[in-house]
């Protein structure tokens, strides 16, 4: 062991459960660590490359401390975070690699500014609603797309190329999605697995709250997912202003402060003219907010829509998100300005279907929104996709255990005999059915892409319900390891 060590060592041997736990996350360590004692322990955080992971983490005011220290000064208010962080021994003094590790690096601290927050105007503040509202009514189209598809992601965690052309056909502004999506992983809405992204389960009741609630949800994450350099004591935030200096030996922090300064006016926490608006005080300030004021500035939700003989439907307004999120299972969504317009397919009703719905509860939901009654083409749709659903019974042969097809039209048994796209799933005919070792849920899936009328049977005859893409949990909440001190 080498002897800059030992002094760690011995601090590490004395420290408690939770200061060690504390460190080590802060640290990084990873938890199969190859460590046999606390000389190892030691040896690992000191070692040039640990310390090169770690220095970008210091805040400005941190770093500057650090390298007062190395320089023969002291480290002033930052020493207790600083040996917690195993960068200064107890006494004050930097360890002989922590000096090397620093030499030749500055420290640009935190610009000192006043407290004082220009508030917005009245003008400012109505701009920045209007743009919450709208990141608020975007976001949900981009977890309604990814509940259907989970998007693929690129290896730093964007959206690829691909996905992102596709959110623009639907209407997603692609130059945010990025964004967008960081903001809804930080407020567990989404959750990145298996280079995908995929909502979890607190994404569906996030998108049946009204739009104040969902936007609150939003902007409180952010705020408590910030990291620590542009954190304030009181667990706001400091001056905006000032953030592009939180981590100045972060070569990614420059990135990183932009995406923190979109995500900030895309919620309206900050207004085009970089003032406050009147909601995001009790945020800044560490606390609860108080969305009065932004609720006046935003546009009422409506209840109700107007059914149209052309199958579709239109909305007087933002539709409240409750019954937005059904409508949208039953009807393609064609615009998404202030009034809202819908359009009933065959497939899109065929979808209701395949999500448990059926022709009586589309018919009562219609009818409880509708001003103008349910039109006959809509009602006709309905009774003609419902005796077309359910033709292919996709079942399991408790004989055989393989995946058994069958329908009471046999023209639909021979086409998906001979159906190429369906050529993966090797069926093979049988008494007048069609049975495969691929199983139940993939043959059903493949079905309906395929577009024939698939049910899922279980052994009792009973018709089942399936998710395709089943919410996981949401992530566990953001943990930076802001307080290394008890």
């Amino acid at each position: 062991m080498s002897t800059h060590a030992r002094p760690l060592a011995d601090w590490l041997a004395e420290a408690s459960d939770d200061e060690l736990r504390r460190l080590f996350h802060a640290r990084r360590v990873r938890p199969d660590a190859a460590w046999q004692d606390f000389f190892d322990a030691a040896e690992s955080l000191l070692d040039p490359a640990s310390l090169a992971k770690a220095l970008p983490t210091l805040t400005g005011a941190e770093a500057a401390s650090l390298l007062d220290a190395a320089q023969g000064g002291g480290a002033g208010a930052q020493r207790e975070r600083l040996t917690a962080l195993a960068l200064l021994r107890p006494d004050g003094t930097p360890y002989p690699p922590v000096v090397t590790a620093v030499a030749g690096r500055s420290a640009d601290a935190l610009t000192t500014t006043s407290s004082t927050v220009s508030r917005s105007s009245e003008t400012a503040a109505a701009h920045a609603a209007e743009r919450a509202f709208t990141t608020v009514s975007v976001l949900a189209d981009l977890l309604l797309i990814a509940r259907e598809s989970p998007f693929a992601l690129l290896t730093g965690g964007g959206v690829n190329a691909g996905e992102k052309r596709q959110l623009a056909e639907a209407g997603v502004p692609t130059e945010i999605v990025d964004t967008l999506v960081s903001i809804a992983v930080e407020a567990g809405l989404a959750v990145m697995a298996d280079r995908r992204l995929r909502t979890s389960q607190s994404a569906e009741e996030w998108l049946r709250s009204p739009a104040v609630a969902r936007w609150s949800v939003l902007a409180t994450a952010y705020r408590d997912a910030l990291p620590r350099g542009v954190r304030s004591p009181s667990g706001g935030w400091i001056p905006p202003e000032t953030w592009s200096g939180a981590h100045p030996w972060d070569p990614a922090w420059s990135e990183h402060s932009r995406m923190l300064h979109d995500a900030a006016r895309l919620l309206g926490l900050i207004a085009e003219d970089g003032t406050e608006p009147e909601w995001a005080v009790g945020l800044r300030e560490g606390g609860a907010t108080d969305t009065s004021a932004l609720a006046r500035l935003l546009p009422a939700e409506v209840d109700r829509i107007f059914l149209q003989n052309d199958l579709t439907a239109i909305a007087p307004g933002p539709l409240a998100p409750a019954l937005d999120v059904r409508l949208r299972t039953i009807a393609a969504r064609e615009s998404a300005a202030q009034a809202s317009s819908y359009r009933f397919t065959a497939e899109s009703v065929a979808h209701a279907f395949v999500a448990g719905e059926t022709e009586a509860s589309i018919l009562e939901f219609l009818g409880g929104l509708s001003l103008t009654g349910i039109p006959q083409p809509l009602a006709y749709l309905l009774s003609q996709t419902a005796q077309r659903h359910g033709l292919v019974r996709v079942s399991t042969d408790e004989e055989t255990g393989r995946t058994r097809i069958e329908s009471v039209d046999s023209h639909l048994i021979d086409a998906m005999a001979v159906d190429q796209s369906l050529r993966p799933l090797a069926l093979t005919a049988h008494v007048g059915s069609l049975t495969t070792r691929v199983s139940r849920e993939t043959v059903y899936w493949a079905l309906t892409d395929a577009r024939y009328p698939a049910t899922l049977v279980g052994a009792d005859g009973a018709l089942l319900v399936r998710e395709r893409h089943p919410a996981p949990p949401a992530a566990p909440p953001h943990d930076d390891a802001s307080d290394l001190t008890p």
